[in-house]
């Protein structure tokens, strides 16, 4: 584990002290006895306790060396004015990581998805993203400008997969002609990111980071690492979800339902379908071999196994689309001939053609 998680216990009491400043500060209603109740963590290096006050708030450790505060705190004010259930930012301390935020609870939508629900509950979430996307794009600010997903992040992204994802997770060692055909292959996914309209990308637009609230617009969370990127990153991330699948036939409807609504609203001029399908399957395609990439190195580097019960998943995306177009068809022949035997010998492999069934 990384020095920065095994610090979350020593800055507990100072954090908790923080807290109760702020609470008297800005007269929040609390118990004799303030308790910080430990949460489950997430993929970056934050601590999160749930505080026994009304209204629900939630007190967050992020490092602020690894943490992108300055970023999320501006994100989070900037979308709220744009009608975006970003949670509220009641306090922060940007020199220890300190942060007091609005609780948004408990559920996240991953837990209320059913075949029955999803319908409704992706119309909401789809009305959110819309406003994500027609939002401005946020005045910089100190310590907070919007980076570019341009071509270089792009291709840093996907080269995670060549550097934690075969050589290391699955121990196999490119030659010069494979590394040839994945720069080609990235070649190609960056060239599509870039022809599409650029709008604010939140980079993380999922099941987990999506707050279920009854009643309520849907809570939207983990956006620090928010971009000005391709229109349809954020849907290809919702839809093709590392953590739950539904029918490729069902996920086009969605998608196309989406498209006319951007093109309604402005954001994409003279909307071809058959394009816009393009365009978010290549999307997805580059954001799932980079997730392969992040997931070997989550367990190889930050010691959290949990991810790898999802790669299956995520191989199964991965030559579902690219297997969709001749113009891919090297590496889906390449990945299925090459790396598939080595992922079937891994204790986390079970066969990607029925990964998701059950979720």
């Amino acid at each position: 584990m990384n020095d920065e998680v095994s610090l979350c216990g020593e800055v507990i009491e100072a954090l908790a002290s923080w807290v109760s400043q702020q609470l008297q500060q800005h007269q929040w209603q609390c118990p004799k006895k303030l308790v910080l109740d430990p949460l489950g963590g997430d993929a970056g290096f934050r601590c999160y306790f749930r505080l026994n006050v009304q209204p629900g708030l939630l007190a967050v450790y992020a490092p602020p060396a690894v943490e992108k505060n300055h970023a999320f705190v501006a994100l989070a004010r900037h979308f709220i004015g744009q009608g975006v259930h970003a949670p509220e930012v009641v306090a922060v301390d940007f020199e220890r990581g300190f942060l007091l935020l609005e609780d948004f609870g408990d559920r996240p939508l991953q837990d209320e998805l059913t075949s029955e629900s999803v319908d409704m509950l992706y119309g909401e979430v789809l009305l959110s993203l819309l406003r994500l996307q027609q939002s401005p794009l946020p005045e910089p600010e100190p310590g907070f400008e919007l980076p570019i997903y341009d071509a270089q992040l792009l291709r840093q992204e996907m080269q995670l997969f060549d550097q934690w994802f075969v050589p290391q997770l699955l121990d196999y060692e490119l030659d010069s002609a494979e590394r040839t055909m994945l720069n080609d292959f990235y070649d190609q996914l960056t060239q599509v990111a870039l022809q599409q309209p650029q709008v604010c990308v939140h980079r993380d637009f999922h099941s987990r980071n999506l707050m279920y609230r009854e009643g309520q617009a849907p809570g939207v969370i983990d956006f620090q690492d928010a971009v000005l990127g391709p229109v349809t990153y954020d849907l290809v991330s919702l839809l093709r979800d590392c953590y739950v699948r539904w029918p490729r036939a069902r996920v086009e409807q969605w998608a196309l339902a989406y498209g006319t609504m951007v093109e309604d609203v402005g954001l994409v001029d003279d909307l071809c379908q058959q394009q816009w399908l393009q365009w978010f399957d290549w999307m997805g395609l580059q954001r799932h071999i980079k997730v392969l990439g992040i997931f070997a190195r989550l367990w190889l580097r930050d010691g959290k196994s949990g991810y790898l019960n999802d790669l299956p998943l995520v191989i199964r995306y991965t030559l579902e689309v690219a297997d969709s177009y001749p113009e891919l068809a090297g590496f889906a022949d390449w990945f299925r001939r090459t790396l598939i035997p080595l992922c079937e010998q891994q204790p986390w492999y079970l066969d990607y053609q029925l990964a998701g069934e059950g979720s």
